[in-house]
């Protein structure tokens, strides 16, 4: 699914949506040598909806490198998600059950560790034709825990039917969700040093969601580097014509960071045009984009991209390339 603004038209975006079965416990041989994994530690499981719950999970030791985490309804395996990830929304349940889930990770050999302790979560009753939204959330607060995490709270939302979950956001993404019992969460994963500004949603059982809170702004301590820069990497910037259009070709390696990308942003000639999204999993390693840019020959421009980061801020952005439509589609810097 794309976001594309009204003055451009968005090439092919390559990038597949993971499908998944369900499974048992199995896994393939043990490689000689490979480290298991251990068992991830911190599950826990809130109903999100009558139909879904939000399982979440710390981070597992980077040694081994894990690549992948799957997680278990009882003995069947209803999701997996890459290995910078650590919450995934378990959906098409049934109202009013009680589930138990668990989680394990596989390192890069694809060998399987031990899954996590079991969790429980019950989804409520589904409420029949209810289209009334819980109040805004009241009056958060926030502050800093380290360079990494903040703590926030807020005052309880009132909903006809009751709340289910609370989910927090940073500007327009998601990042986290607790049980409609709580009015405090604490968000991990986040950067030294940055700026944030969370908003708190409250939910009912039939998926209505409230009102956005008032943002609580919140900087995060300074702290050690991680060598790791937030901008893409080896972009670069082509052009074709296709049925008397031109068109400006993208790649681009992502930024390494705690999450995965499932958002970039385009400029075109100093300015934002375009975003794209993928639904399903991102392309692992270089990803590709392609957009209309008209049909004069000779037009030149620059163009750079920059990443929505797991955090919900924007990364850096790339180095920016010049084009010129109808030349050899040679790029330069």
């Amino acid at each position: 699914m794309r976001r594309v603004p009204l003055a451009l038209m968005c090439g092919p975006l390559c990038g597949s949506l993971l499908v998944l079965t369900s499974c048992g416990w199995g896994g393939g041989d043990q490689n000689p040598g490979e480290r298991l994994p251990s068992a991830p530690l911190g599950v826990t499981a809130a109903a999100g909806s009558a139909t879904s719950v939000h399982v979440m999970w710390n981070v597992a030791s980077a040694d081994p490198k894990i690549t992948r985490y799957e997680i278990y309804r009882g003995t069947t395996k209803v999701d997996e998600v890459p290995g910078a990830e650590h919450m995934v929304d378990v959906t098409r349940l049934e109202p009013a059950t009680t589930y138990v889930f668990t989680v394990r990770a596989r390192n890069a050999a694809g060998d399987a560790g031990p899954p996590s302790k079991p969790v429980r979560a019950t989804t409520p009753a589904q409420a029949a034709a209810d289209d009334t939204a819980p109040t805004r959330p009241g009056t958060p607060h926030g502050k800093a825990v380290g360079s990494r995490a903040v703590q926030l709270s807020w005052e309880r939302s009132t909903d006809d039917r009751g709340v289910t979950s609370y989910d927090v956001y940073q500007g327009t993404s998601k990042i986290h969700s607790v049980g409609g019992g709580q009015t405090a969460a604490v968000v991990t994963g986040l950067r030294p040093g940055t700026h944030y500004r969370f908003t708190v949603r409250a939910r009912d059982a039939a998926d209505n969601l409230s009102p956005a809170s008032a943002a609580v702004p919140v900087t995060t301590a300074q702290g050690a580097a991680d060598n790791r820069g937030t901008a893409p990497t080896d972009f670069r910037a082509t052009t074709h014509r296709a049925d008397g259009a031109y068109y400006i070709d993208l790649s681009w390696v992502a930024p390494e960071v705690d999450g995965v990308i499932t958002e970039y942003q385009i400029h075109l000639d100093g300015a934002p045009v375009t975003s794209l999204v993928w639904g399903g999993t991102p392309p692992s390693g270089r990803s590709t984009y392609s957009f209309y840019v008209g049909r004069e020959a000779g037009a030149a421009h620059r163009v750079r991209i920059r990443a929505k980061l797991p955090d919900g801020t924007w990364g850096g952005l790339s180095t920016e390339r010049s084009v010129t439509t109808g030349s050899t589609g040679r790029e330069t810097s």
